[in-house]
């Protein structure tokens, strides 16, 4: 069932079912009587990740907070995506726009991977989390991913499922076309991992290309940048292996 764009979407914290009244914090109490001025009786859309989407309706407007009653579900909580998208973290403006782009994609699992490469050590995992909200609210999305604490690529290796499929993107990967490596791959638990700006060092490549479960592959003749390479080599992981079957 598609998601109901003509309604304002909230991510919220409470469980959720019939009946169930709430205040929203204070930023969104905010946001609903000051900036889109919902009066008493108003309609939107709530969910919180684990019991789906529902109606819900502004049952009062306080001076401090806007209390929001539960009506009826709209849409069943789905399974949550399982591909890992594992990437080196980029600068602010430019790792918004990816964050956002991977709840659009289907991630399942946010891994900030630290490489030798990587030009942003310093990590705001929280910033992550409302970056996935705001996209899960804007696109309709009700399985919110998890993001996880940033690891070294050592260790995001010698930790990893051996039964998923870790593929990356590699500017030296023989050929341009993806699609034919993508087709030999039988598993269907798979990981996606992009470096950063400055690409895979000379040691990191060797380190992935000696491990069995690691696949590189291309991604056509132009160099690209990271966050665009990421939309991209999820786009065809979905096309070929995923989703979009």
């Amino acid at each position: 069932m598609r998601a109901n764009y003509r309604l304002q979407r909230l991510f919220v914290p409470h469980d959720l079912s019939s009946g169930v009244s709430f205040d929203a914090d204070k930023s969104q109490s905010h946001y609903l009587a000051h900036v889109l001025r919902m009066a008493e009786g108003a309609e939107l859309l709530v969910f919180n990740g684990r019991d789906g989407e529902w109606k819900a309706t502004v049952k009062a407007v306080g001076k401090k907070a806007v209390q929001l009653a539960v009506e009826e579900q709209t849409r069943p909580q789905p399974e949550t995506p399982d591909l890992i998208y594992a990437f080196a973290p980029l600068k602010v403006g430019r790792l918004d726009y990816l964050v956002q782009k991977a709840v659009e994609m289907g991630a399942g699992v946010l891994q900030p991977t630290l490489t030798q490469h990587t030009q942003a050590p310093k990590v705001p995992v929280e910033k992550y989390e409302a970056n996935v909200i705001e996209a899960a609210e804007q696109c309709g999305v009700l399985a919110v991913p998890a993001v996880r604490q940033p690891v070294k690529l050592e260790r995001l290796l010698a930790e990893w499922e051996k039964d998923r499929r870790l593929i990356y993107c590699d500017e030296s990967a023989a050929g341009d076309n993806p699609l034919p490596i993508l087709q030999t791959i039988e598993e269907r638990k798979l990981g996606l991992l992009v470096g950063p700006e400055g690409g895979f060092s000379d040691e990191e490549r060797k380190m992935l290309t000696a491990l069995p479960f690691v696949t590189a592959i291309p991604l056509g003749s132009r160099i690209l940048r990271a966050d665009t390479a990421a939309v991209a080599a999820m786009a065809v992981m979905q096309a070929t292996l995923g989703d979009w079957r």
